[in-house]
């Protein structure tokens, strides 16, 4: 199982994700790497679901964003319309979150490209955790977005057994031309 949030606040935009995969009832790895910047770093993006899917889906994504021009929102919806037309790419089981500093979607096999209204997404077992985490702090504090993303995934790792506190956490500043990234346990 697997929980990942995005946030975005003030030109950056933070995406955080836990270590833990489990098979069935037990724990197999507690710090796989769900995260995956893209674009020369401009770009993140973040899955849950099957990891070899998700993969698939990503690569996928990856050639669209190129043609793209670095258009995440172009290259969903490309991915959005591929993934649910293609009698293949239909029976894939995942969700991405897709982000760069002026955009935050989230991506499902089902056709849907979502852009959150409070610049806030999460995905996966711990997601509503981590979501409404996020969302709290966004309003009530003025944390900078990868403080947001880290603190609600420790949230929903306190709450949600599927979720862990081995966190990765890649930023994109807006702001200034050089991406951040960063992996802390």
């Amino acid at each position: 199982m697997t929980t990942i949030v995005a946030v975005r606040r003030d030109g950056q935009v933070a995406m955080a994700g836990d270590g833990q995969v489990t098979l069935g009832e037990t724990i197999m790895k507690h710090s796989a790497v769900k995260l995956r910047p893209m674009y020369n770093g401009r770009v993140l993006a973040g899955f849950a679901g099957s990891v070899a899917d998700a993969l698939a889906l990503l690569d996928r994504f990856e050639n669209h964003l190129e043609r793209a021009g670095g258009q995440v929102r172009k290259a969903a919806v490309d991915l959005a319309k591929e993934w649910r037309t293609d009698r293949y790419l239909r029976r894939l089981e995942a969700q991405l979150l897709l982000a760069d500093p002026q955009t935050l979607l989230l991506v499902s096999g089902e056709g849907e490209v979502i852009e959150p209204d409070d610049n806030v997404l999460a995905v996966g077992s711990g997601g509503t955790y981590a979501l409404s985490a996020a969302q709290a702090l966004l309003r009530f504090t003025t944390m900078a977005a990868p403080d947001i993303a880290r603190e609600a995934m420790n949230i929903a790792a306190s709450i949600c057994v599927y979720t862990n506190d081995t966190i990765t956490l890649h930023c994109v500043d807006g702001r200034s031309a050089a991406p951040e990234g960063e992996n802390s346990d």
